[in-house]
């Protein structure tokens, strides 16, 4: 993924209002980001834990979404796994929440999915990020394979919010 600047995530956002996309946090590091390794760019907000941000080029497009994340839960503590990167995590996937983009989105319409709760799904995929024993399951895809099947789940997840 190519480094993105605040503005350009800002003016990204197909989920919220121009001035809620104003209002947001966005990471003040984005210089130090592993943009090499990444194929979508995610972050939880530290003022706010219960919301979350993504970001992605998709047909040469940047879309951003803006997330509600649940809160933690004893059933969390459970193996549970990312619908995004396939990886296996106990306590570390958590259901996300988009509203859906225009009038739906007005309605109270949302689609969510269960996503790596700290968003670096292409770290896991990459094997730069640990999330414990057995959280990696042996498959037979190739690493390009692997990343591939990420962002088609990740395009899917957004066509949801946007159709």
């Amino acid at each position: 993924m190519k480094p993105l600047t605040d503005q350009e995530i800002r003016a990204a956002f197909v989920n919220c209002t121009k001035g809620e996309a104003k209002r947001l946090s966005v990471p003040r590091d984005l210089a130090e980001r592993p943009w090499g390794d990444l194929d979508f760019f995610g972050w939880r907000d530290p003022q706010a834990p219960d919301r979350a941000y993504l970001a992605i080029e998709l047909d040469g497009r940047l879309v951003a979404l803006a997330l509600r994340c649940s809160s933690a839960a004893s059933w969390q503590m459970r193996r549970s796994m990312c619908s995004m990167c396939v990886t296996t995590h106990t306590g570390g996937v958590s259901l996300m929440v988009a509203a859906k983009a225009g009038r739906a989105g007005r309605q109270g319409n949302s689609v969510g999915a269960y996503i790596c709760s700290d968003l670096a799904c292409s770290l896991y995929v990459r094997g730069k990020k640990d999330a414990g024993v057995g959280a990696r399951l042996h498959e037979s895809l190739t690493l390009e394979e692997k990343i591939q099947r990420t962002v088609v789940n990740l395009a899917g997840f957004i066509a949801k919010v946007t159709a």
